[in-house]
């Protein structure tokens, strides 16, 4: 690449519309251009570390026995209503019809898409086990795209599929995957976690994720002080204290005019927190539910989901709140006609405060036996310092980055779609599936999260969209231009991707331009060429050495392990 004459810019001002260092420092250096909200081009440079980070994923793929195909993005609708998945996506899933009125989507995710490409070949069990993949875009219609390439609307994935006949085929090629994604992600130099997580609209037995720790993440990682627990926030057990070992009081009922929140009624009724219930007034698949939690702890949705059974979950307006007697504010369990559920560790509480369903009262001393229940579940968030499920130590949090997943699906599209084998025993059995991915600019920005300092980015060498930036201080004085020249010329010959500066900026610009652009090694040619001497600086290091020019070669070769 020469700078004078191909496709390169950086932008000097701050980027102010960018919510993450990853996100600004793409978008300054040019890698990434920002089209609309959560949609970004790839320009020049941002698009060869692409494809970088794709190559080091597909030898990993295909090592490990899989094979590349292409689907298209493009999907008809029926086969999401066979897996019960239209409902599931919901919103989020982008929807269009052809000139015939019949349904498509841009495809979110594949599963279904493999599935079928797979009965072409699943006769008998003889055709199993295989595990295909490929490389290309998803689109999901985000409610906020966020944190430059962390969060967007379109990205690319790399989705792996596998097809077996029984669970214990499953385990070999599930860890299979598994094992390559630790060398892909020790290969690109991440600093990594694995945890579990939750199965979403994927379903499935079992889910694990990749994350890239970072400052920032939209993630949090549930990690023990004591043990290798490891969990993702939203599936993470919650471990009640034990029961209160007091005597229950009588049910009081107290005014509190004017005491909407807890932290009001707390300091009002000079309450700990943790002796008081507080509601969350939920629409749940457009039903009224009233959720009760101990008045520190979140609501944790995913769980509540899952344990009802649900598709969505959102605040109930007051039409929905209308259809019952509770009082927002004040809503408490005793008396309430709504539909309840109890936060599993409210069970073990004694002599709790909480709403009494009257504008400007509370009750205290409330106690499990003075209402009644539908469900009961763990439905809230851990906190730091809460006890580890596994071995009573405590969980400590990290954020992450998801730049991959891991599912055992089991037979949920198989069955939904008709993809069966002929056993040996003359039946015919659904086959059993996994799934896999990895998300391909989630990596760029965790390497470049995980990478950077005032100046900008410093790429991996083996992410590097160029490993070695040639300098020329002053293109217009021959000996300078001709060194620089014989110097990028040999370099792309050994097959080591090279560019040169050759424009007639000042040196502190070049300078600036390629420690930005996170270039590894930059190899300066400036006045004293005259004694056949330039200089040679790594992007991650302070000095800058000197070196005869017919050693340079042979030095850039040491240092990249060519």
């Amino acid at each position: 690449m020469r700078l004078s004459k191909d496709f390169f810019y950086t932008i000097k001002e701050n980027i102010s519309d960018e919510d993450s260092i990853s996100g600004k420092l793409l978008v300054k250096s040019g890698m990434i251009k920002k089209i609309s909200n959560g949609i970004y081009a790839k320009m020049p440079i941002g698009e060869k570390v692409i494809k970088n980070i794709e190559n080091i994923v597909r030898k990993h793929m295909n090592q490990a026995g899989a094979n590349e195909l292409s689907m298209p993005a493009l999907l008809p609708m029926d086969v999401f209503e066979k897996t019960g998945r239209k409902d599931a996506f919901g919103p989020s899933m982008f929807k269009l019809c052809d000139r015939y009125n019949r349904e498509y989507a841009l495809g979110p995710t594949h599963e279904e898409l493999f599935a079928l490409a797979s009965m072409s070949k699943v006769k008998s069990y003889r055709d199993l086990p295989f595990t295909t993949y490929q490389i290309g875009p998803k689109y999901r219609d985000e409610v906020r795209p966020r944190l430059g390439l962390i969060r967007t609307r379109e990205f690319t994935m790399k989705d792996a599929y596998s097809f077996d006949k029984d669970y214990e085929g499953l385990d070999i090629s599930y860890k299979k995957m598994f094992d390559a994604y630790h060398k892909i992600f020790t290969e690109l130099g991440i600093n990594y976690t694995v945890v579990k997580a939750d199965t979403g609209a994927m379903g499935g037995l079992l889910s694990e994720e990749f994350h890239a720790v970072t400052a920032i993440g939209e993630d949090t990682l549930v990690l023990c002080d004591s043990c290798d627990y490891s969990s993702n926030l939203e599936i993470s057990k919650n471990i009640p204290a034990e029961k209160d070992n007091v005597e229950e009081k009588e049910l009081e009922l107290v005014e509190t005019p004017n005491r909407h929140t807890i932290e009001e009624v707390c300091e009002y009724l000079d309450l700990n927190v943790k002796q008081t219930v507080k509601a969350m007034l939920m629409n749940i698949d457009d039903n009224l539910v009233v959720l009760f939690i101990r008045g520190d702890r979140e609501l944790n949705e995913t769980k509540v989901l899952k344990l009802l059974g649900a598709n969505e979950i959102g605040f109930a307006n007051d039409e929905l709140i209308a259809t019952s007697n509770a009082v927002p504010g004040y809503t408490g369990p005793i008396g309430l006609n709504a539909k309840i559920v109890i936060d599993a560790e409210v069970l073990n509480m004694k002599n709790f405060c909480c709403g009494a369903n009257k504008e400007g009262y509370h009750y205290v001393n409330a106690n499990v036996k003075d209402f009644n229940y539908d469900i009961t579940g763990d439905i809230v968030n851990v906190k730091e310092g809460d006890t580890c499920p596994n071995c009573g130590g405590k969980l400590i949090f990290k954020k992450g980055i998801e730049i991959g997943n891991t599912f055992k699906l089991g037979t949920k599209y198989s069955e939904s779609l008709g993809l069966n084998y002929l056993g040996d025993d003359n039946k015919n059995h659904p086959v059993v599936m996994g799934s896999y991915g990895i998300g391909i600019e989630r990596i760029l920005s965790a390497i470049v999260e995980q990478n950077n300092d005032e100046k900008g980015i410093i790429w991996p060498i083996n992410v590097a969209p160029y490993k070695i930036a040639i300098v020329v201080i002053n293109p217009k004085e021959e000996q300078q231009y001709k060194a620089g020249e014989k110097l990028y010329n040999t370099f792309n010959k050994l097959g080591i991707d090279t560019l040169i500066d050759d424009r007639t900026e000042r040196a502190g610009v070049k300078f600036n331009d390629i420690d930005l652009i996170g270039i590894p090694i930059r190899i300066t040619i400036g006045k004293k060429i005259n004694e056949n001497i330039v200089e040679i600086k790594l992007r991650k290091e302070k000095e800058t050495k000197e070196c005869k020019i017919e050693n340079v070669v042979e030095e850039i070769k040491k240092i990249i392990i060519y």
